[in-house]
């Protein structure tokens, strides 16, 4: 059985239509940080099995979420933070790491371990585009797709 798992950050209180018509099509959502409102969460919450970090922009009502979170999917083990720099020792029992932060995608495989940045689907940064991921999860091997919106 596989399992799609939308992937996004950095919405910053703003979430386009688009954007959810992608989650609704997916079993889980991924959102590394920098929600900005509660409200945001409570719109995509009966989409799917919700996965959420705290960003460096999310206020006190978002004291009860993690920094950082790992948890095992399909064979896989994640590690989700909002900023890169925050992964520390914890990298090495992840598969595939999770970011946000910088609001560009990246997709990198370094040591044998997905790197995955969404970028942002709602404001983009310097010029660049707006976008989110969808990652296919079947067996412990996983397959990603760049969305731009």
């Amino acid at each position: 059985m596989s399992v799609r798992i939308g992937i996004i950050s950095d919405t910053h209180d703003i979430l386009d239509q688009r954007v959810i018509d992608i989650l609704k099509e997916c079993d889980c959502i991924f959102h590394a940080g920098d929600v900005t409102s509660e409200s945001l969460l409570d719109h995509i919450r009966f989409l799917g099995r919700l996965y959420v970090v705290r960003g460096n922009c999310d206020g006190s009502w978002a004291v009860r979420l993690k920094d950082k979170l790992m948890f095992e999917l399909e064979g896989l083990r994640f590690l989700m933070v909002h900023n890169k720099k925050d992964v520390g020792r914890d990298l090495i029992r992840a598969d595939v790491i999770i970011y946000g932060h910088t609001h560009r995608f990246k997709e990198e495989i370094s040591k044998g371990r997905l790197w995955l940045n969404p970028g942002s689907c709602s404001l983009s940064r310097f010029g660049g585009e707006k976008t989110c991921a969808v990652m296919t999860v079947e067996d412990g091997k996983y397959k990603v797709e760049k969305i731009v919106i």
